[in-house]
């Protein structure tokens, strides 16, 4: 802005050419610089010709490993040439590595790091090493490194080297045979010794975690025998003494070394393994006594060091040692130490986690440990403990269920009841943590012995008494006091229900009943839950044991409408299953009549509301059938005394019809489990089929909508499953006489064919004779929906697996040959599917001499892949291809059959515009599916003519063409296509502008195929100018998606390398690139220690929690340890608010609107590709008809008079018009994704960006302001509406 008024005059200006004048005068930098840039230094120089050389190298990548093809190319060189290595790499130190020929140090060369002093030190060690083995004419076996490296081990004085040559003994002892190593055992281990006794007390900690690992590995591979020497224990002992070494590095390796000798110990896996390990007791009392020299020290750093090693270790011991060690545990938790605490209940569910067998952990000894756990109860405030405590006890629970059942069931009582108390904590975590372990415990300790109990009465003896103790704990749980948690204690119940209510219902009752009070009472929040346990406690033990426990209180004469216990009818609804059916005919039909009777009494005095309200419930009771219909316990004896009422309900009562044919339905597939049961049913055909034919063949204002025609259809269908064929040929005989009377109408006829096409695959051979001679003036009928129905016989009989219907196509081959190439010409488009669906199944069965009828085929089957109905086509496309498998199966060999085939299709590019369009489609399919079938000659010859044809004027020629071109790029193979790359690019080059503008998109599409396939430049390269431009746009779109996937990619990586590791195995980076700099590593040791010190004092901490009101506390009490809590007391911190939006690295919420699609570049690819080609060749239905076809598929046949409801959805013309548009649908980009400003509209944001510029003060008022007209703009805007509105509403 410009400056106010005489301001200017007291400006200092610089004169022109001034302006640096400012600059300081002392250039004392400068000067320096200057002086050794112009003359030499007076001291001497580290910048050599050799250090130049070095740093050229370095800095030219020359100096590094090798790839392993690389030095194989150099041996095969040194073999052939003499020459050990290139001339620029054979003056570095790792001359001698490049060609080390032992796998053992392949992990060396593979984590290879230039910066690392350690490193280089061990490339030039093992260089040494291997020279001399060369030199002496070894073959580099893993015994000759271990000699050279423990003569080295005894040479080398520095520390690095000895940290170098330890690493490398420790890859090569792995490998070394195990008789060499017992030879070998006391020169080695009396070597290992002295350098650990030397270096226990230096400042480095390389080697001397090295040779713990080398102590361990030797060991490991000791026999039993050798164990028996007091020199094995000493070295041994030598070991675990460095478990509790204050350097975090040596201490792991010894721990990791000790669990893997006593763990890993190859005598341990043989058949004379013993039960366990001879220097367990040993370590055992090592840890007891180191745990017990520790005694209650402020900082026990060395109690949880030897607590971290006995969770790894306490299954390996044997029961006796087992014991001192738990009780040593115990009293150790007696100190209130929170760490240690915790530590133990992990090494405790560690030991029962295991599953170890009786010599380590005994029956009596579990019991024991769970029993001492009680007095270590958190209290129910501290979080973290109290989850540690709730999953120990159950492994111990589950532990000791597995080694014996009886003991367990008499420890449940005590845990259910603790952990119910654990339902009354204020932490969530907490509770649901409880009700797992409850659910966990009653299916795997309760459920599996279930079955030996009988029925469980309160007054049982054990085992069932411990069963009822248990249900009372959890049934406590729906008391006031434990509201907060209603919802987890109904899940347990639910559990509980589905584990023991087949044999514990008497004991159940009573709670049945106080959830269904529960469930009445007003404002209650869990109505769902407590429909699930109900459901659970009725899938377990039945309708009848709920029914007398809680009474439905419905009877149809009742004086108030008022029906509280109504919802019971969807739970039995629901969860019915496995019941007697005669109880649904004792109880539930009698209740259905008198509640039916009811409201039609209401209606007769003119009470609507009232007779829907008994209505309603009358078909409440019908729906349980099905249920009762599920697998049921008493068919044989109760069907035939519902049989006759099922059949009045469906011809009397059309609003009952769906239900009862559901039930049937459900009867026969899910009840009918014997032979005897089906016959059973299946004794009633004669019966229910004619009740279901008459019902069917009504027009639709007698027989119902057309979903209630469907389920009788479905009911007959599924009847005939169970009925006698000899029936089923007198009922086919009767609807053929139906057929051919003139009294019959259009519907009838119709509703007859319906019920013929599904009684037809289950008749007789003479019965289908009679059946076709009847069905045969029909395939050239007139009336389109007769002959459509006509075809659907055929294709039933055609496609019917059963005898005689296969012997009646057999037999009739050449009349249905005969037929359907006569009513060829009369075919009408709706018969289409069935027609090709039938010839498909008489192709299967043809033979060479059918050949000609295939041929005449051909025509039609191409015209038809470009039908109307989306059924015609995928049929149209089978058959081609069943009519190519035909050819082969004719012979003479498969090229020269599918040759001959492809002959008969190419005559249709000769012939009209839609001819030539499903030519190129059906020579797609067929290159397709028969690719590995055709010559390569005949492959090339197809392709040019393809290419010819994108010549064509047609557009549905061109698109046909370029789909086949799709294909090809995908399947064939590239070598071949480079040969017509070019001619297939000009083809597509030479297109029209009209055709190029109308498939730009599957233009865009191929040029990626073809951007993948050979490079961009060729393309760019073989295709005009105009196209350029979408080429770039291609590539970069192209880089942008790799771009993606590899950050994804990256990002998924990272993540799983975060997961840290369960056990330390010795290949970490950080374990094979040691860090040379051990003063600085032990100097951020110390620090790191310090800081761990510091959080372990502040984790360490405990907090008293005093008595209610003045009560003092009492230190003598048994539950005082419930008094010691982890988390200091107090108000809660209230948490953030949370959203379920996802939030980015950065703390940006990613928010997906309702219609846009998460592109997922990963996800396609491969995957797209082939999904266009299969929707180019019929194999795939576009997206548009997705969803109509999906719902309905167009393969199931319709009813007579029902036609298929149209539902909206799509694109075009096919949108959803009545849809409201989404919030801010109004700013949504058309092209692109994201929102955008429209003309005259607000702003689609409601945010103010951020500006760096705000921060400053002297702006402040300024930005004020802004806002504070913001408001102002907001406020005026809102009363000048506000003002209009009351205007408007003046009269």
């Amino acid at each position: 802005g410009r400056l106010r008024s005489g301001a200017v005059a007291k400006l200092k200006r610089w004169r022109k050419g001034h302006s640096s004048d400012c600059n300081p005068e002392t250039r004392q930098h400068r000067l320096a610089a200057r002086s050794r840039f112009c003359s030499r230094p007076a001291e001497k120089s580290n910048l050599t010709v050799d250090a130049v050389k070095l740093h050229n190298e370095l800095q030219s990548g020359s100096l590094r490993l090798e790839r392993p093809s690389d030095s194989a190319q150099l041996r095969m060189e040194e073999d052939s040439a003499g020459e050990a290595a290139t001339e620029r790499s054979s003056g570095t130190f790792l001359s001698g590595l490049s060609d080390c020929t032992n796998v053992t140090f392949s992990k060396v060369q593979r984590f290879w790091e230039s910066n690392s002093a350690t490193h280089k030190e061990i490339c030039a060690v093992l260089a040494a090493v291997t020279e001399v083995i060369r030199s002496r004419g070894g073959k580099e076996s893993e015994t000759e490194y271990f000699a050279a490296l423990m003569t080295t081990l005894e040479a080398v004085e520095s520390p690095e080297s000895l940290a170098a040559v330890a690493y490398l003994l420790n890859l090569v002892l792995k490998r070394v045979p195990s008789p060499v190593l017992i030879k070998k055992f006391s020169d080695a281990s009396k070597a290992f010794m002295g350098i650990v006794s030397s270096q226990a007390c230096s400042s480095s900690t390389s080697a001397l975690r090295w040779v713990l690992s080398c102590l361990a590995t030797l060991l490991r591979k000791q026999d039993l025998a050798a164990w028996s020497y007091p020199i094995t224990l000493q070295v041994y002992h030598g070991l675990l003494s460095f478990c509790v070494h204050t350097k975090p590095k040596v201490r792991k390796a010894a721990q990791y070394g000790v669990c893997s000798v006593l763990r890993g110990s190859e005598f341990m896996f043989g058949d004379a393994a013993p039960e366990h390990h001879p220097a367990a007791p040993s370590t055992a009392k090592f840890c007891v006594q180191e745990i017990e020299k520790a005694g209650g020290t402020k900082e026990a750093t060395t109690t949880l060091h030897i607590l971290a090693l006995l969770r790894d270790l306490l299954p390996c011991f044997p029961a006796a040692v087992v014991k001192t060690c738990c009780e040593t545990l115990l009293r150790v938790m007696t100190l209130s130490h929170v760490l240690v605490t915790a530590c133990a209940m992990q090494a405790f569910h560690s030991l029962f986690s295991a599953q170890a067998s009786v010599a380590c952990l005994p029956a009596e000894l579990n019991a024991q440990i769970i029993t001492a756990l009680y007095d270590y109860v958190p209290s129910t405030s501290d979080l973290q403990p109290l989850l540690t405590w709730l999953s120990t006890m159950e492994r111990a629970h589950i532990n000791l269920g597995r080694l014996q059942k009886d003991l367990c069931w008499a420890h449940l009582p005590r845990l259910f009841s603790a952990t119910m108390n654990c339902f009354l904590s204020p932490h969530s975590q907490v509770v649901a943590a409880a009700a797992q372990t409850l659910e966990t415990l009653l299916s795997e300790c309760v459920a599996p012995h279930m079955d030996d109990l009988g029925t469980v009465s309160a007054s049982a003896p054990a085992p069932a008494a411990y069963l009822c103790k248990m249900f009372r704990s959890v049934e406590e749980g729906l008391t006031y006091r434990f509201h907060a948690a209603w919802d987890e204690v109904l899940r347990v119940l639910e559990v509980f229900f589905e584990t023991c209510g087949k044999q514990c219902h008497p004991i159940m009752r009573k709670c049945l009943r106080s959830l269904c009070d529960l469930r009445l009472s007003p404002h209650f929040p869990y109505t769902a839950e407590v429909d699930q346990a109900v459901g659970a406690a009725v899938s377990a033990m039945g309708p009848e044991v709920l029914l007398e426990a809680v009474p439905l209180e419905i009877d149809g004469k009742e004086e108030t409408l008022d029906f509280p216990r109504s919802w019971l009818l969807p739970v039995l609804r629901d969860y019915v299953q496995g019941a007697r059916l005669s109880f649904f005919t004792s109880y539930f039909l009698p209740l259905a009549a008198a509640l039916k009777s009811r409201a039609l009494e209401f209606t007769e005095a003119g009470k609507s509301v009232e007779a829907k309200i008994y209505d309603t419930l009358q078909w409440q009771v019908w729906t349980l059938l099905p249920g009762f219909c599920t697998h049921p316990t008493d068919l044989l004896g109760a069907f035939k005394g519902l049989a006759r009422t099922l059949g009045m309900a469906i011809s009397e009562r059309p609003d009952l019809r769906p239900t009862v044919c559901q039930a049937l339905r459900t009867l026969i597939h899910k009840g009918c489990e014997t032979d005897a049961e089906r016959a059973e049913v299946g004794r009633f055909a004669k019966n229910f089929l004619p009740i279901l034919f008459n019902v069917y063949s009504q027009p639709e204002e007698d027989g119902g909508s057309s979903a209630q025609r469907r389920s009788v259809l479905d009911t007959v269908r599924a009847y005939l499953t169970i009925t006698n064929p000899q029936m089923v040929c007198g009922f086919l005989q009767k609807a053929s006489e139906k057929l051919t009377s003139p009294e019959s109408s259009e519907f009838t006829r119709l509703s007859i064919l319906d019920l013929v096409v599904a009684m037809a695959p289950y008749a007789d051979e003479q019965s289908l004779g009679s059946l076709y001679h009847t069905i045969q003036p029909s395939l050239q009928s007139k009336e389109r929906s007769m002959q459509k129905k006509a075809y659907r016989v055929l294709e039933e009989v055609c496609a019917a697996p059963h005898a005689p219907c296969q012997a009646f196509v057999r037999s009739h081959l050449q009349d249905l040959q005969a037929a359907l190439l006569d009513s060829l010409k009369s075919a009408a488009s709706p018969a289409k599917r069935p027609r090709l669906k039938c010839l498909c199944h008489i192709v299967k069965q043809l033979s060479a001499e059918h050949e000609p009828f295939i041929t005449a085929l051909v025509p039609e089957v191409i015209l038809c892949t470009k039908e109307v109905s989306v059924g015609a086509r995928k049929n149209a496309f089978v058959l081609l291809v069943e009519m190519g498998h035909a050819f082969i199966r004719f012979g003479p060999t498969p090229q020269e059959a599918m040759q001959r085939f492809l002959l008969l299709v190419y005559a249709g590019l000769t012939g009209s515009v839609t001819m030539i369009s499903c030519t190129v489609l059906a020579l797609t399919r067929l290159f397709f599916e028969f690719k590995d079938h055709l010559e390569l000659s005949v492959v090339e010859q197809l392709l040019q003519n393809i290419c010819l044809l994108l010549a064509s004027r047609t557009r549905d020629v061109v698109k046909a063409a370029l789909g086949f071109l799709k294909v090809t790029l995908l399947l064939v193979d590239t070598k071949v296509l480079a040969k017509h790359v070019q001619a297939m690019l000009e083809a597509v080059g030479n297109l029209s502008d009209d055709m190029r503008r109308h498939f730009r998109m599957k233009l865009r599409n191929l040029f990626t195929k073809f951007i993948r396939k050979f490079g961009f430049e060729l393309v760019k390269g073989l295709l005009p100018a105009e196209y350029h431009k979408v080429l770039v746009n291609i590539r970069k779109a192209e880089a942008r998606s790799r771009k993606q996937r590899a950050l994804r990619q990256a990002a998924a990586d990272t993540d799983e390398e975060e997961a840290p590791p369960a056990q330390p195995r010795g290949d970490s980076m950080e374990e094979i690139l040691a860090d040379s700099e051990d003063e600085e590593e032990e100097e951020e040791e110390r620090q790191r220690s310090k800081e761990w010190r510091k959080q372990a004092r502040q984790k360490g901490q405990a907090w008293l929690k005093e008595g209610e009101e003045d009560e003092p506390l009492n230190f003598l009490d048994p539950n005082v340890s419930q008094r010691v809590l982890a988390t200091e007391p107090g108000p809660k911190r209230s948490r953030g608010v949370s959203h379920d939006f996802q939030v980015s690295e950065d703390g940006r919420l990613i928010i997906h609107e309702e219609e846009e699609e998460v592109d997922d570049d990963e996800a396609k690819g491969a995957d797209e590709e082939m999904a266009d080609v299969l929707q180019d060749v019929g194999l795939r239905s576009k997206k548009s008809q997705k969803r109509r076809f999906r719902e309905e598929p167009d393969d199931e046949e319709r009813e007579a008079g029902t036609y298929p409801q149209y539902r909206a959805g799509g694109s075009g013309i096919h949108r959803q018009l009545d849809k409201e548009p989404a919030f801010g649908a109004e700013y949504r980009s058309k092209k692109g994704k994201g929102d955008v400003k429209k003309k005259g509209q607000l702003d689609p944001y409601t945010y103010i960006p951020l500006n760096r510029a705000r921060l400053n003060r002297r702006k402040r008022a300024k930005m004020q302001g802004q806002f504070k007209g913001l408001m102002k703009g907001a406020q005026r805007g809102a009363k000048a509406g506000r003002r209009n509105r009351q205007k408007a509403q003046r009269p």
